[in-house]
């Protein structure tokens, strides 16, 4: 038993990692996006800075603070007897499940770009992306789409 935990524990960290997060790329269309037409706006990136987006936990963090909960309290199980083993035991699973939770959410954080873009009408506006390509200032971009869904690719 006290070899399987270990095993047990990095299979649910790594589950807990399963989020979708292809949805926050600029090269990613979701389905309703698809054959629809899209408005298209040219600009200049005036400012950028690295950002992180937190994903949300397909499974609304049960993987990582559930199976912390689980793995956290057979460890407490493990110390002591009688009502310290109890205590050992909730211990373990109350610590098990804030560690859990944490580790799905470091998990399911994304490395992004929150990029200031000045339109060619003069407009400044703000689009928070994926960063799974480079981008600079000063970069001549295309912003695709409009309102909850743009999308920021070079021009």
């Amino acid at each position: 038993m006290k070899h399987l935990l270990p095993i047990a524990a990095l299979s649910l960290l790594t589950l807990a990692g399963c989020a979708n997060t292809s949805q926050y790329s600029g090269d990613v269309y979701s389905g309703n996006q698809a054959k629809t037409s899209q408005n298209v706006t040219y600009g200049t990136i005036v400012a950028i800075r690295p950002v992180q987006i937190q994903a949300d936990s397909r499974t609304g963090n049960l993987l990582g603070g559930g199976g912390g909960a689980i793995i956290g309290g057979l460890l407490g199980r493990q110390i002591g007897g009688g009502s310290g083993r109890d205590l050992a035991t909730v211990a373990g699973a109350l610590g098990g499940a804030v560690a859990g939770t944490a580790a799905e959410d470091a998990a399911n954080r994304i490395d992004a770009w929150e990029m200031e873009i000045r339109t060619e009408s003069g407009e400044d506006v703000v689009v928070v992306q994926r960063a799974d390509r480079q981008f600079e200032a000063g970069q001549r971009v295309r912003l695709i789409g409009s309102g909850r869904n743009v999308q920021v690719v070079p021009y």
